[in-house]
């Protein structure tokens, strides 16, 4: 059961129409990070960006693998996910914070 913090992360990682991009990407399977810039049409510096609030969600991973010339290389695969909102999710959330007890959650502006 997602925190309300967790429910916001994932829909915050998930807000952004580049990440939309990233998972359509790798919706057939991972892909090289050079590749998947490519594909996404975005450097790497800001693919990294995009990928470790990706990350942060749990909606892909990344993994380092050794070429056959012994280069380190990443690859990024989508993990399964599931994403229904509805105002149960959103009330399932905050019954999840209110069983952590009291919390510092803060409002913040867009």
């Amino acid at each position: 059961m997602l925190t309300s913090e967790e429910l916001l992360q994932l829909l915050a990682a998930v807000g952004h129409p580049v990440r939309l991009r990233i998972l359509a990407a790798l919706a057939d399977g991972r892909v090289h990070v050079s590749e998947l810039a490519r594909r996404v049409g975005v450097s790497r510096p800001l693919l990294y960006m995009h990928l470790e609030r990706l990350e942060r969600a749990a909606l892909v991973e990344g993994r380092l693998e050794l070429s056959d010339d012994g280069k380190a290389m990443k690859y990024i695969e989508l993990l399964p996910f599931e994403l229904t909102l509805t105002i149960d999710t959103v009330l399932a959330a905050l019954r999840a914070d209110d069983e952590e007890g009291p919390n510092d959650v803060q409002e913040t502006s867009q």
